[in-house]
């Protein structure tokens, strides 16, 4: 039977497209088990009724047209029950449904199984033959286990809008197709789909010998001074929009289109015989296979900025010169691999979206999305790029989601929702030097969390009090080796003046897990649980001081750096960072800096901390909840992993005490707890946090006005009588609608349906 199933799911897996997909599936599966009759019901969810999309041995006239409710025959029974049924005679049991359109009178045995992925019934499988009698154990299992492969290929049909087309195609209804990819920034997006395509083959130019090497330096020289030039023009036109930590990205291009940069290997590469086109593609391909070959996603991605450059200077080689797209008064700007530069030739106003087919939040065009306040998609592989050039598109910038061709209810909705979105923002912009406290005037401390300089401008516009984390391991991550000390001191004297007076709380270095330098590889089986964090940094105290007396060096005349330690589990870790920590002071002081020893504090984030929370607060100044890992540790349920992606919810009720927990131990002891992550800036979690006695919450500056508003509206009593009657719930379903409905009912419901999308 396993190696039935395995030829079965391997020809579905190349089949052409769903539909042949399908017919595969249930021609194969009926020969398998000798049945005449084999069909598969999808479930709409639209419409809450399962569609009959392939059969054999019923009516092939009723595919795509016969309809059954959830609650109706016993396809909708199988549904429900979420298990099989194997009966001698279908006609005899009470939910039989007769549809005349099916012609299945004369079938008595049925046997039907759920397809079911992630919790969720997709459809059912059912299979039916003449005789009144049971199918065998072993027919069973085959149809389960092949109704569980199945459900994986609808899921992904499901995902890429191929069963939405099946659905159009055979209802003649003309309906939206549904996109998902990763949510880049957000805010909704109406307007028209402007493709760009690549411009010009760059794997495509051969090696050639060049019968005059001058010229061919000469024609390189030409090319980069005019992409230089480029995104110097680019730079100026976003120069009023833009913070400087987004318009250095341009310089940086500038720079690495210089002759001392790029420029000098490529001129190296045509004095070794090649000619400038080939010399250019030569280059470029040796950085972009080293950058892609790294476990590194965020420098994975740079191999992206470099084709761009490259594509530039080669266009300027060819003299050809680049044809800009036709854009739209509201352009939604869609590319396989789009960059930062892509965006900035969008002409100012027009730019209403972004959907990139590859990246991630961390891609340079979605921190640049982000800092203009552009709605963006990223990584939406399995979309039909090419088929969205001039179509009507939305974009949900919050959940990732895309729209095309919207029907007219769809784009009223979304309208409405994008009108509520600009009400909301702009009534938000009065509360940035309002302070953050309840309407009983109890102050709560609103800080942002920070892993990129280009948040700085963000971050200050909305009224941070400080920074609540910066993750210092960025700046590592985008090297080739480990930063020298006083790299890392101008980096960070930059964020500390640009915060100054104000708190800035650096992580010290927190690689490990999901993080990995090029240069100090960390392979594990189990990396969450391996050698992350404070661990690896005590293990390289060289690593820890380097870093720490960089941090000093740079608080020299503010006096407002704060240092966090990552994954502690135990006193021991903290007692000897501490030793390391006065010793890097005492050493930074006799160079002769002017600096004070900075308050410390340990990041709560794995169950072990929160039992000892009260211990550690002993040892120093503050504790700083990470409720991301936290939450991940203590519901063992690995946030980047989609199959249990829907588990991980910060208002587990075990969370929550556990939260309550720690800081019921840091005031024990006179010591102010703070939480960042995600729990700190949802709307629906934020009043729990209040009454727990969080003295401040750290959160995305995008976040900060919306959570502050929640504040302001409730008093302390309100949401310590909220805590007290979520504490009786034992599901985590139950808490967050309750806190949902709280804000409903103060007339905050726009911030609700922007936390569920």
């Amino acid at each position: 039977m396993l190696r039935t199933l395995r030829r079965i799911i391997h020809e579905v897996s190349n089949a052409q497209d769903f539909k042949d997909a399908l017919d595969i599936m249930i021609k194969r599966v009926a020969k398998v088990l000798e049945t005449p009759a084999c069909s598969i019901f999808l479930l709409d969810r639209r419409h809450g009724e399962y569609v009959l999309m392939a059969t054999r041995g019923l009516n092939p006239e009723a595919v795509g047209q016969v309809r059954i409710s959830l609650d109706q025959g016993l396809v909708g029974f199988v549904g429900d029950r979420e298990e099989p049924l194997n009966l001698e005679d279908a006609s005899q049991h009470a939910h039989f449904l007769f549809i005349p359109e099916l012609k299945d009178e004369k079938y008595k045995a049925f046997l039907a199984a759920p397809i079911i992925y992630h919790r969720q019934v997709l459809g059912v499988f059912v299979v039916q033959r003449l005789d009144a009698r049971r199918f065998d154990e072993s027919q069973e299992a085959f149809l389960v286990t092949v109704s569980a492969q199945l459900a994986a290929i609808i899921a992904h049909a499901e995902a890429t809008g191929e069963i939405a087309r099946l659905y159009n195609a055979k209802a003649g209804r003309d309906r939206e197709n549904t996109y998902s990819g990763i949510p880049g920034a957000p805010g909704i997006g109406i307007g028209v789909g402007v493709v760009l395509f690549p411009m010009l083959d760059l794997s495509a130019v051969p090696d050639r010998e060049p019968s005059d090497i001058d010229m061919e330096i000469r024609l390189v020289e030409v090319a980069l001074a005019a992409g230089r030039e480029d995104f110097r023009v680019l730079s100026e036109r976003l120069y009023p929009n833009l913070p400087l930590e987004e318009r250095s990205l341009f310089d940086i291009y500038q720079r690495m289109l210089d002759t001392t940069d790029l420029g000098a290997e490529i001129i190296q590469a045509i004095r070794r015989g090649n000619w400038a086109q080939g010399a250019l593609r030569e280059v470029i391909e040796s950085h972009v296979v080293r950058l892609e070959n790294l476990d590194n996603e965020y420098l994975r991605e740079r191999a992206i900025d470099i084709k761009d450059l490259g594509h530039r200077v080669l266009a300027y080689l060819q003299r050809n010169e680049r044809v800009l797209p036709q854009y739209a008064e509201r352009s939604i700007l869609i590319g396989e691999e789009l960059t930062a530069a892509d965006l900035a030739e969008v002409p100012e106003g027009c730019l209403a979206g972004v959907v990139s087919g590859k990246g991630s939040s961390s891609s340079h065009v979605a921190i640049l999305a982000r800092a203009m306040g552009v709605p963006t998609v990223m990584g939406v592989s399995d979309s039909p790029i090419c088929d969205m050039q001039d179509k009507d598109i939305i974009i949900d910038g919050y959940y990732g989601q895309i729209y095309l061709s919207p029907n007219t209810h769809l784009r009223e909705e979304f309208q409405k929702l994008a009108l509520e979105e600009h009400e909301l923002t702009a009534s938000l912009e009065a509360l940035r030097d309002e302070a953050g406290q309840t309407a009983n005037g109890e102050r709560v401390s609103l800080m942002v969390n920070m892993g990129l300089g280009a948040d700085v401008g963000l971050s200050l516009a909305a009224g941070a009090e400080g920074v609540g984390l910066y993750r210092t391991e960025t700046p590592f991550l985008v090297r080739d080796s480990f930063p020298t000390s006083e790299e890392q001191r101008v980096l960070y004297r930059q964020l500390l003046t640009s915060f100054s007076p104000r708190p800035v709380t650096m992580r010290t270095l927190d690689i490990g897990g999901d993080k990995a330098l090029p240069y100090f590889p960390l392979k594990e089986d189990n990396p969450f649980l391996g050698w992350r964090g404070i661990r690896i940094t005590l293990d390289h105290p060289e690593i820890f001081l380097t870093q720490a007396r960089a941090m000093m060096r740079a608080s020299e005349g503010y006096h407002n750096l704060r240092i966090l330690l990552p994954m502690v589990t135990d006193v021991s870790e903290v007692d000897e960072a501490m030793r390391l920590l006065k010793k890097a002071c005492a050493d930074v002081s006799e160079e002769g800096f002017d600096i004070v020893m900075p308050e410390v504090g340990v990041m709560i984030e794995v169950p072990a901390a929160v039992y000892q929370a009260r211990a550690i607060a002993k040892r120093v100044d503050f504790l700083s909840v990470g409720s991301n890992d936290l939450t991940q540790y203590i519901l063992a349920v690995d946030r980047n992993n989609s199959r249990v992606a829907s588990l991980f919810d910060s208002l587990h009720p075990a969370v929550l005490r556990a939260l309550m927990q720690v800081v019921e131990g840091g005031h024990q002891e006179g010591r102010r707890v703070s939480i960042c992550g995600e729990l700190a800036g949802d709307p629906a979690a934020v009043l729990l946090l209040v009454a727990m006695g969080f003295d401040s919450l750290s959160m995305s500056a995008w976040s900060l006005s919306r959570i502050k508003w929640v504040i302001r509206q409730f008093t302390r009593q309100r949401a310590c009588q909220l805590l007290e009657e979520v504490l009786g719930m034992e599901s985590v379903v139950m808490i967050r609608c309750h806190m949902e409905l709280a804000l409903e009912q103060e007339g905050l419901g726009g911030l609700v349906r922007a936390g569920r999308r």
